[in-house]
């Protein structure tokens, strides 16, 4: 026996009709490229999009067509992205920061008809457009007296584009698994792969991100979204901000802590999100001006591993509580975070740090699990630690184009690449990536726990953890370090430092100390750059 519920399928403008009707009058705030602050209205977003969609329908674009977006976060930006799904296009978020040869096969890869680009961004589309055969339109996020001269064909600015539009447009209208939106991973192995996300997992994910133990937000927030909305949705927000009627403050490109702190005090920001980067610039601004967070209660960080430290700081210097977050591109991307569940919400100090250095719990819509190479399924213990996966609703089941069919399997399981352990309570830990750990002696050492440990040390500004070829041990840990401008600091010193406060047999044979250690564009470490630097490395102990 079925259900006798009506059939209301969730597509993603359906999030912007609500937030026309019940939040239409929400400001949404942008850093705009041109300069200044930009104010506007969910319900003129809305406006602004169906006319969006109604440009797209009557330049040719069709339901499924690949549509790319090349800007900073900005209300042009939402209006883009809703416009693009309304007719049942395909947004597809590039990254700048990737290379240019990157960008042209992942164009090509998705058969990108149109770009929404941001004028900072123009003189990258110009070095790669010519190589993007599909490319038929190029929309400047721009009006006519801020255009640039280019030679580019089929450019027109967004302004004047979207005047030639009255508005009077009815959404299209399609079935709920119809794709919606498109990002590719960093391709840090191999080439990149798409996640094609549809606008049922689109909705579910925002609901999901929204909920108390989540992301926590309401109408009564200011949000500001610092990750991008080209790194996997900026984490939800772009859905979950409108869904839940928040004011929405966007950053624009200027990510630098002067300019942060601006609108974090001018908007009256009560909740943020950026990777862990973002808030060490923001921190230092605030240590060097003596300023302070009279508004802001709570930040997501994610994207890596956050240090201790920047918990600590936010926690204990300005009263702003720090939810640690993990998830992936796949995972439309939260996968856990870290909100305190009864067990631990009494705890303080370094207690409470330490749970809050874990990932955090799986909220409703993900299960995970951890197991061996085989698939045994390790137990909850918070030490057994193995390969983590993952299944829910908005999780990837396949890569776009059939790529990477080793990472799913036949009961829906997606294997994250992470490797993790998962204690009693379900907080989650990543301990590395799985091509990254290393195996010593037919057991697993953790680069992350070792490099968490190194940075603590006052005098290193980066460190990375790598295996070296060992003939008895297979690997052992080489620890790779960046001394802090001015500082002598020894091999010695370092173990010594670490002596104790890890298990023996994870010390590093070796420490070798470097000008910079390679980052991939999205700014995380590149261990496969710095495993060929020493390949041929010689360990002491061998």
């Amino acid at each position: 026996m079925l259900g006798l519920m009506q059939q209301w399928p969730l597509l993603c403008h359906k999030i912007l009709d609500n937030a026309a009707t019940q939040h239409g009058k929400r400001e949404v705030v942008s850093r705009s490229c041109e300069g200044p602050i930009v104010r506007t209205t969910y319900a003129e977003i809305r406006q602004r999009a169906l006319k969006v969609a109604q440009r797209l329908d009557r330049d040719g674009f069709r339901l499924g067509d690949r549509i790319a977006t090349l800007a900073w976060n900005t209300a042009r930006h939402i209006e883009a992205w809703y416009g693009i799904m309304g007719i049942g296009a395909v947004y597809h978020t590039l990254n700048p920061r990737l290379f240019p040869e990157q960008l042209v096969w992942i164009m090509n890869h998705a058969e990108d008809r149109a770009i929404f680009v941001d004028l900072t961004f123009m003189p990258l589309l110009e070095k790669i457009a010519g190589s993007v055969t599909s490319l038929k339109k190029v929309i400047v996020l721009t009006d006519s007296a801020h255009m640039p001269a280019t030679a580019l064909p089929n450019v027109v600015a967004y302004e004047e584009w979207l005047a030639e539009a009255d508005g009077d447009f009815r959404w299209a209208s399609f079935d709920e698994n119809t794709a919606a939106g498109m990002c590719y991973t960093s391709g840090t192995t191999g080439d990149p792969k798409g996640v094609l996300y549809s606008h049922r997992s689109n909705v579910l994910h925002a609901m999901i991100a929204a909920m108390p133990d989540a992301m926590g937000i309401s109408s009564r927030a200011v949000i500001m979204p610092v990750v991008p909305m080209f790194h996997a949705n900026a984490w939800g927000l772009g859905q979950s901000g409108p869904m839940i009627g928040a004011k929405m403050v966007m950053p624009g490109g200027k990510m630098d802590g002067a300019s942060i702190y601006e609108l974090l005090d001018t908007e009256k920001v009560s909740f943020t999100a950026a990777v862990p980067t973002v808030w060490l610039m923001l921190l230092q601004y605030l240590e060097e001006t003596g300023k302070k967070l009279p508004y802001l209660d709570k930040v997501v960080i994610g994207g890596s591993a956050c240090p201790r430290a920047i918990t600590q700081k936010f926690q204990e210097n300005y009263d702003v509580q720090v939810i640690h977050a993990w998830g992936m591109t796949e995972m439309s991307p939260l996968g856990t975070l870290g909100s305190l569940k009864p067990e631990y919400v009494g705890l303080t100090g370094e207690a409470r740090l330490d749970i809050q250095q874990t990932q955090g719990f799986a909220p409703f819509g993900v299960e995970m699990k951890v197991t061996d190479d085989n698939d045994n399924e390790h137990p909850w213990d918070g030490k057994t630690f193995g390969r983590l996966k993952v299944r829910g609703p908005a999780v990837a089941r396949a890569y776009y184009g059939g790529a990477g069919t080793e990472q799913f399997d036949a009961d829906g399981w997606f294997d994250t690449g992470d490797v993790a352990h998962i204690d009693p309570n379900g907080y989650m830990q990543i301990t590395d990536r799985a091509k990254d750990v290393i195996k010593s002696g037919g057991e697993w050492i953790s680069t992350i726990e070792l490099e968490n440990l190194a940075v603590s040390h006052p005098d290193i500004a980066e460190a990375a953890a790598i295996g070296v070829r060992h003939s008895k041990w297979d690997e052992r840990p080489l620890l790779v370090v960046v001394k802090k401008p001015g500082k002598d600091l020894s091999k010695d010193e370092i173990l010594g430092f670490m002596q104790g406060k890890i298990a023996k047999w994870w010390m590093p044979d070796d420490v070798a100390f470097v000008a910079e250690i390679p980052h991939t564009a999205t700014g995380k470490i590149q261990k496969s750059t710095l495993r060929a630097q020493f390949r041929d490395y010689r360990l002491p102990t061998d």
